[in-house]
């Protein structure tokens, strides 16, 4: 039993000692006051776009039309805030426009840039919207369980209620409230998961291009309620 205990001791040390090397400086994130607009309708100011692959051009996946962004799907990356956050609620609208696969919301993301960051992903595969995904080691503690393993890169964390997404082609919202170490997603208006205790409180905002074309529009932040 000392044998187990000491082991389980390490492996919390190490897990602790990892999100406090790779989370990010919370002095430096920013909380915000008002309701902030990260996506201005226009371009991609205040934000970066990455794909691992240099040769590839972010243009091609990533443009913005009519006050939408359009997202390809392929190869697989992300447009990431250039600001850190912390402690606010995320509103997100989004729509499949065509076959719906797979995108989501990366919360508190740090570490390098890689397709795979360290973060907490509010899910948006089709019909799973609302689930949690920790991703490179993260950790959160849902209806009391403690959830995370240092052995695994990616751990789903199912939604608590039946799908409330909208069918392809009809505008989706997101909003997600972080704060300190509470996460809530509401999917259109539904909360679909919440969670405690989070490894990580906050970073970059990242929205993924994972599958297929999506479109995201009307993306700010605010203060918590």
């Amino acid at each position: 039993m000392r044998r187990i205990m000491a082991k389980m001791l390490l492996i919390t040390a190490a897990v602790a000692v990892v999100s406090m090397v790779a989370g990010c400086e919370q002095e430096m994130a920013v909380s915000p006051k008002a309701r902030t607009m990260l996506f201005n309708g226009r371009d991609f100011a205040g934000w970066k776009l990455h794909v691992d692959d240099p040769n590839v051009n972010v243009g091609d996946i990533w443009s913005v039309r009519d006050g939408v962004v359009h997202c390809v799907g392929k190869p697989n990356g992300y447009m990431r805030t250039q600001k850190t956050y912390r402690d606010y609620r995320l509103h997100v609208e989004w729509r499949w426009a065509a076959e719906p696969t797979n995108s989501g919301v990366l919360l508190h993301a740090s570490g390098q840039d890689q397709v795979w960051p360290r973060c907490i992903e509010a899910q948006l595969k089709s019909g799973s919207a609302g689930d949690f995904v920790l991703i490179r080691y993260t950790g959160i503690t849902v209806d009391g369980k403690v959830l995370g393993d240092p052995g695994k890169m990616f751990v789903s964390v199912p939604k608590k209620q039946a799908s409330s997404e909208k069918p392809a082609g009809q505008w989706n919202s997101y909003d997600i409230d972080c704060r300190d170490d509470e996460i809530r997603l509401y999917v259109n208006e539904v909360l679909q998961n919440e969670g405690v205790m989070a490894s990580d409180r906050c970073g970059w905002i990242c929205l993924q291009s994972e599958g297929s074309p999506i479109e995201f529009r009307n993306i700010y932040i605010e203060p918590v309620r």
